[in-house]
């Protein structure tokens, strides 16, 4: 299970919020052999004024964080980092230094789903990669 909240500026995400939603799914698939059905993605636009970066940022500046169970190993987080970064670029042009990721990982005993705990859910898909 990932949740993605994606903030950026509302120009930015009006221009590319479909091309940043394949891009973002389409790296879990990949990296992680996330369900290509499961897709849980929230985009956060923000106003000019309500969204302070580094001047050495474009408008463009995406920050996106997962939510997810834990159990991926390292090197799987590596890759879906790196494969994040390659994809939006390729997607919408989006250079890796406007691009800033988070990964937050919580035990399945901690996310309610369709009113069960998760650690209950019999999932068709693996989390320990």
């Amino acid at each position: 299970m990932s949740q993605i909240k994606i903030y950026a500026l509302s120009k930015t995400i009006d221009q590319y919020r479909n091309l940043l939603s394949e891009a973002i799914h389409d790296a879990l698939v990949e990296s992680l052999n996330y369900p290509i059905e499961k897709r849980f993605q929230r985009f956060i636009r923000l106003e000019t004024d309500d969204f302070i970066y580094p001047t050495d940022r474009s408008d463009h500046y995406t920050i996106i964080e997962i939510s997810m169970f834990e159990g991926r190993t390292i090197e799987a987080k590596k890759k879906l980092i790196q494969t994040l970064f390659s994809n939006i670029y390729q997607h919408c042009g989006i250079s890796a230094q406007d691009i800033e990721i988070t990964i937050f990982e919580t035990p399945r005993s901690n996310w309610g789903i369709r009113g069960q705990n998760a650690n209950e859910l019999l999932l068709n898909y693996q989390v320990n990669v």
